[in-house]
């Protein structure tokens, strides 16, 4: 009876981590996991971990990468020198741009694994009129790929981003270039436990730059520690993916999927010596919660952000919203509103605070029954019973029956 009661055991355990391996998918083009390493080998285990950690896209891989990164489910950022746009380039002419994105797209064609090409990363806006060629070439030879560009956060200095504020500098950014997405990264999880002021500053000024210009962004964040940075936790993936999904994201990437093997670079989701971290555990966990929200989330329309009871600098507060009367518990949160294409009202409840768990409550600003979607199965089901927590940086899909 022993054996036969481990031998099921055993059955039991192998069905869930089964279960666990081949989760419904979102596609890139829909919502963008970015796993983002400054040299990625081509090497066929490391790319189906990637995939397995939840990631649909990889970064600054080379052309000849593009069959393998196709076997492992993956879509990919080609990076080439052809096309990498720096202050060597800033002359370069319409016609040696077509000539040097020619190259590389008869290279690559349309080939299924391809998503788009490197451009840059962290421009100084004396840049801006050269990468608008190199976009408006790609646009021209390959309008079925994106050109990435990768901003400044808004805690950089006048100097490096050539503009006299940071509102300024995605205006230019974005007028003059004329991107396919925009894109940028924050690191703001430091290694006092602390948050950065700027964060929400530079999701809200993102925010209404990509409204404004009809545009999806991505927000860059940390997968490792390094300088002063914290190291991953949990909260901390489960913080950077909610704010960025609260705030209507439509990416989210991750630097570095590999550690570097420098300086004090540490517990990325693979360490120095090829091997699985415990932050490649924490990181597939919430990439999947991603993976199960996004059916649900991708045809949402972001029209306001809130926070509660806190307000941080340049952010709103509950008088604000658009569909919440109510918010209680006693933790610091920030929510996002959405309307589903059917004007069906949704908010995205997340829990600021790092260390804390919270209980929170919620009345709309009209009658219904409130439902949630699940972050783990996807399921929409009426929200009762022990939903009304929230684990340190974990967010709650909610809506109204209709």
């Amino acid at each position: 009876m022993r054996i036969l009661l481990v031998a099921a055991l055993v059955l039991s355990l192998s069905l869930v981590a089964g279960a666990g391996e081949s989760p419904p998918r979102v596609s890139a083009e829909d919502f963008a996991i970015l796993a983002w390493s400054e040299v990625v080998p081509d090497d066929p285990d490391v790319l189906r971990e990637i995939h397995a950690c939840g990631c649909n896209l990889i970064g600054g891989v080379p052309p000849e990468m593009l069959n393998s990164v196709a076997a492992a489910g993956l879509k990919a950022i080609v990076r080439h020198d052809a096309t990498h746009v720096d202050d060597g380039k800033i002359d370069y002419d319409s016609e040696s741009i077509l000539r040097d994105v020619t190259g590389l797209v008869e290279r690559t064609g349309h080939h299924v694994a391809l998503f788009g090409y490197y451009l840059s990363d962290e421009p100084h806006a004396s840049l801006f009129p050269a990468l608008a060629r190199y976009v408006a070439a790609h646009r021209q030879l390959a309008p079925y790929t994106r050109a990435l560009i990768n901003l400044f956060p808004n805690y950089a200095s006048e100097q490096q981003l050539g503009n006299a504020t940071y509102e300024e500098h995605l205006e230019q950014y974005l007028t003059t270039v004329r991107p396919p997405l925009l894109s940028y990264d924050h690191y703001a999880l430091m290694d006092d436990g602390s948050l950065r002021d700027l964060y929400f500053p530079n999701l809200e000024a993102v925010r209404a730059a990509a409204l404004a210009h009809e545009l999806p962004f991505w927000n860059i964040v940390l997968a490792n520690a390094h300088f002063d940075f914290a190291e991953p936790s949990a909260a901390g993936f489960r913080f950077q993916a909610y704010t960025t999904l609260a705030y209507g994201g439509r990416g989210i990437g991750y630097f570095t999927y590999l550690t570097p093997t420098r300086g004090n670079y540490r517990f990325g989701p693979i360490d120095q010596f090829g091997d699985k971290t415990p932050t490649w555990h924490m990181l597939r966990n919430v990439n999947l919660q991603l993976h199960a929200l996004a059916p649900t989330m991708i045809p949402l329309r972001s029209v306001g952000v809130f926070h509660h009871p806190d307000v941080p600098a340049g952010c709103r507060g509950l008088a604000d919203s658009r569909h919440v009367a109510e918010l209680t518990g006693a933790g610091r949160f920030v929510v996002g509103e959405f309307d589903s294409p059917e004007g069906q009202p949704y908010v995205l409840v997340v829990n600021k605070d790092l260390h804390q768990s919270t209980p929170f409550g919620v009345r709309f600003q009209q009658p219904g029954t409130i439902l949630q979607t699940n972050s783990y199965t996807g399921r929409t089901e009426r929200w009762r019973g022990e939903n009304n927590w929230l684990a340190p940086g974990q967010g709650m899909l909610l809506s109204l029956e209709k």
